[in-house]
């Protein structure tokens, strides 16, 4: 990861979240393996790191939420010091480990996964009425597996999950084994895209499992058997929403994608690696949320496969996924994105002016003024730019940082290298949606500049 201190430093040094994330290394893969009883909440697991040291380390961290570290074996040693504190799994090797060596560590661990208090809420393994939902972002994902909980630290996954016998589990990755044995399931998957931690999860519930192919792209849907006639309902534009989305923002970036319906209901929807989870509640079998259906499938592009550096640039994950709402409506033959623009931009200039896109702090990172702005700010340098010179932005922006970190001066500099607009002018533009607090004026619409089909 980026951000790395002194040998031995517990923190990522990521000021939005100062007690998530460990420097000096970063983590290659996890390999976790999770025996979990849903009558009881009850997990027994086993998770094996593999990373490799950005320094010489004396001592590194973990991120662990209630729950107990049992054992730590560090390169086959079977005795290996640990220490736990509330969030961190502290482990001293009895060397130190060299700068730019890779190493394995193992952890058994058990207890009663719960979410965590945030600024933001609880996150993290949640129990539902009858199953588990893990909704881990910004930092959930210690409250199920020791991990390094930075959004820059991406590594590969193999998620092995046992659980009673009428559950359906879902993880991230791909299937690579099912099988049942004295009554209970084993599932494994296996995910070989980078992934940061708080996009990992698991879904467990009594569930129902249908596959089918829109277009290029293999989709799943997992979903309570009642719920079947509403699922399709409802999620019957999304074939034409990955045509829509491949042609805006370039190819779909995963293998497959999976749409998760809990029997519970949900506040939000949420993205994960591959994967959407909705709510009992966002299946109304009328489209109800076609808005946010087409939002979590933006985040595939814009979050999931281009992820952060830092929680920082986290408009370029939600204003992303806001303006492709926008851009579905008005491939759908609706509202047009310049409409809706136009629309939200009225309803900011009411409300308070203090907020900096660019920069909004723990507190606001949130906040739906960051989405919607961060969607207009998109907007106007796609007046400010046109339409083919945006749309080629967007997906040489999918493309050159696919299964990458990136940063809001990554984004100005290739809009700058894309467009050919000068410098001055997407500085202006740039310094003013994203650096300044008072909501700056729309460009006026120039004849022929956006046009009802995007990029063609």
């Amino acid at each position: 990861m980026r951000a790395t201190k002194s040998a031995g430093s517990r923190h990522s040094g990521d000021p939005y979240l100062p007690q998530s994330g460990n420097g000096g290394y970063q983590v290659e893969s996890y390999d976790l393996d999770l025996r979990y009883r849903v009558a009881t909440n009850r997990l027994d697991a086993t998770a094996v790191i593999v990373a490799l040291s950005t320094q010489e380390l004396t001592s590194f961290s973990l991120d662990l939420v209630r729950l107990r570290a049992g054992k730590v074996r560090l390169d086959g040693e079977k005795r290996t010091r640990f220490t736990q504190t509330p969030s961190k799994l502290v482990i001293t090797p009895n060397l130190p480990i060299p700068a730019g060596a890779e190493f394995t560590v193992a952890i058994d661990y058990a207890g009663s996964p719960a979410p965590r208090r945030s600024h933001w809420g609880l996150v993290g393994w949640e129990e539902l009425t009858d199953g588990v939902i893990v909704a881990s972002q910004p930092s959930g994902a210690p409250t199920w597996f020791p991990c390094n909980d930075h959004p820059s630290d991406k590594a590969r996954y193999r998620i092995r999950v046992s659980a009673e016998e009428p559950y359906t589990v879902v993880a991230t990755g791909r299937l690579v084994e099912h099988r049942f044995s004295s009554g209970r399931g084993s599932w494994t998957y296996e995910c070989d895209v980078p992934t940061a931690t708080y996009l990992a999860t698991v879904q467990i519930g009594r569930y129902a499992r249908r596959r089918f192919e829109l277009g290029r792209t293999p989709v799943e849907f997992v979903f309570p058997a009642d719920l079947e006639p509403r699922v399709h309902a409802d999620f019957s534009p999304l074939a034409r929403m990955l045509d829509v989305f491949s042609e805006a923002f370039g190819p779909y970036p995963f293998p497959e994608y999976t749409v998760i319906v809990t029997d519970d209901e949900l506040e939000i929807p949420l993205e994960a690696q591959g994967a959407a989870i909705f709510g009992e509640n966002h299946v109304d079998g009328v489209g109800g949320s076609e808005r946010l259906i087409a939002h979590e499938l933006a985040h595939q592009w814009f979050g999931n496969s281009v992820g952060l550096a830092a929680w920082k640039h986290i408009w370029l994950n939600e204003g992303f996924a806001c303006y492709a709402e926008w851009l579905w409506s008005e491939r759908a033959g609706r509202e047009s994105a310049d409409s809706l623009a136009r629309r939200y931009h009225a309803g900011l200039a009411e409300l308070p002016q203090d907020i900096l896109v660019g920069d909004p702090g723990p507190a606001l990172m949130f906040d739906d003024r960051l989405y919607k702005r961060g969607a207009l700010t998109l907007h106007a340098l796609r007046l400010t730019v046109g339409d083919v010179a945006f749309f080629e932005l967007l997906a040489a922006w999918t493309e050159r940082y696919r299964n990458s970190t990136v940063t809001t001066d990554d984004f100005r500099a290739l809009a700058a290298s894309v467009t050919g607009a000068g410098p001055a002018v997407l500085d202006a533009l740039f310094d003013a949606w994203l650096d300044a607090e008072p909501l700056p004026a729309l460009p006026v619409v120039r004849t022929g500049n956006v046009r009802a089909r995007g990029r063609r």
